[in-house]
């Protein structure tokens, strides 16, 4: 190996952080290919690669020096983490990571000798933070709900996060067949009467079904103040929600209006039942009844369901009963499973409710930029109607 790759920083840090790429020793203008891969807890192989040509002096700055193709193209700092693309295209990524980056002479794919490598660690959680009590100093508190678990990294940024497993976890239910909201009030009474946690309310953060129980908490539950709901429904899904007596009916589902992609993966964005009609208007969440501030992240490119028409719904109904309008934020060419910057594309996996695999949807450039500035919107959100930006910080699981 004739050349270094030097990382910055060098240790491991959390997904939601750039690090600056740089090779060095270089021959002036020459061709280099940059790949880079990893491997999940599954064994799953994930790869990236761009070609480049160095500068007069022999030097390659992914900050200054535009890729000249590859898994992407142009000015992309960060590209070689947001393109990685599973070899299967299945992946389950819940641990740290650790990413292989090698430079090889020449252009791709007839790139040869093997000029340098570096390993760079990436965490979910910043140094320090793990599952343990939240520490002395009053903070503002978000209750998390799964799936999504990158998510976590919002510990990392001036809040206290209660992740919230609700199913399929020690002795709580297998399915979701049937939830009792009273089971998530209780968390919600924990932090909000937590003396290190300031008041008077708490956050809400879900992503996809975990995105509809949080539109259901808002709607149900005292003590909450903000809620970021990312593709989530305004219908209830997948089984019937209890509360005080009260139940929500899933909403119907016609499983002929599936449709099977070249690859053989089920895209199931037209399953699901309008809830505007017939018995189905039932399974609409009252979000009328929510006294919360609302803020929608929607994926165009949604294929799990129609996040923009619900987002809209929610919005209507809301402002019909002279409720505050949510602020609603778009994202052409994003796919479902919006996580926090530099996060790989996740095309497709296993769907608990249909029991298979099904595609997400999402084009991974407008995806990777949809999550930059997702996470700045929700932390900017956050901040600003739970209040200050003060405070030390930790994850309780």
């Amino acid at each position: 190996m004739t050349a270094t790759l030097i990382l910055e920083p060098a240790g491991r840090c959390c997904w939601d952080e750039p690090v600056r790429i740089v090779v060095r020793g270089l021959a002036p203008e020459q061709p280099v290919t940059l790949r880079a891969s990893l491997r999940d807890e599954t064994g799953a192989l994930f790869r990236a690669h761009a070609r480049y040509r160095a500068d007069a002096a022999g030097q390659l700055d992914l900050a200054r020096a535009p890729a000249l193709g590859g898994s992407f193209a142009g000015l992309q700092p960060m590209g070689l983490l947001w393109a990685l693309e599973p070899e299967k295209p299945l992946r389950d990524v819940r641990t740290p990571f650790a990413v292989e980056l090698q430079v090889l002479d020449g252009h791709w794919p007839e790139a040869g000798q093997l000029l340098g490598r570096a390993v760079h660690e990436r965490d979910f959680l910043p140094p320090g933070v793990r599952r343990e009590p939240v520490r002395a100093g009053r903070v503002r508190a978000t209750l998390f709900l799964p799936p999504g678990e990158p998510l976590l990294l919002l510990a990392g940024k001036g809040f206290a996060v209660m992740a919230l497993a609700y199913y399929n976890y020690e002795d709580l239910p297998k399915g979701m067949e049937n939830l009792h909201l009273e089971y998530f009030e209780e968390a919600v009474n924990y932090l909000c009467n937590h003396p290190q946690v300031k008041g008077p309310g708490v956050g809400l953060l879900g992503i996809s079904k975990g995105g509809e129980l949080c539109l259901s908490m808002a709607s149900f539950l005292k003590g909450i103040t903000a809620a970021v709901i990312i593709n989530g429904s305004v219908a209830n899904v997948g089984g019937a929600l209890h509360y005080k007596g009260n139940t929500l009916p899933p909403v119907g589902v016609n499983k002929n209006r599936m449709k099977v992609t070249k690859d053989g993966f089920e895209d199931i964005v037209d399953v699901l039942n309008s809830p505007l009609e017939g018995p189905d208007q039932k399974s609409f969440i009252p979000v009328e009844r929510a006294e919360s501030t609302f803020l929608f992240l929607v994926g165009q490119d949604d294929h799990n369901w129609k996040s923009e028409f619900y987002a809209q719904e929610a919005s209507k109904r809301l402002e019909a009963h002279g409720r505050e309008k949510p602020q609603i934020i778009c994202y052409p060419g994003a796919g479902h499973y919006i996580e926090p910057p530099y996060f790989p594309l996740c095309r497709a996996s296993l769907h608990t409710l249909v029991g298979g695999p099904v595609i997400w949807g999402g084009e991974p450039r407008a995806h990777a930029m949809a999550q930059l500035d997702a996470w700045e919107q929700l932390q900017t959100f956050f901040h600003k109607h739970l209040g200050g930006k003060e405070g030390t910080v930790t994850a309780k699981l």
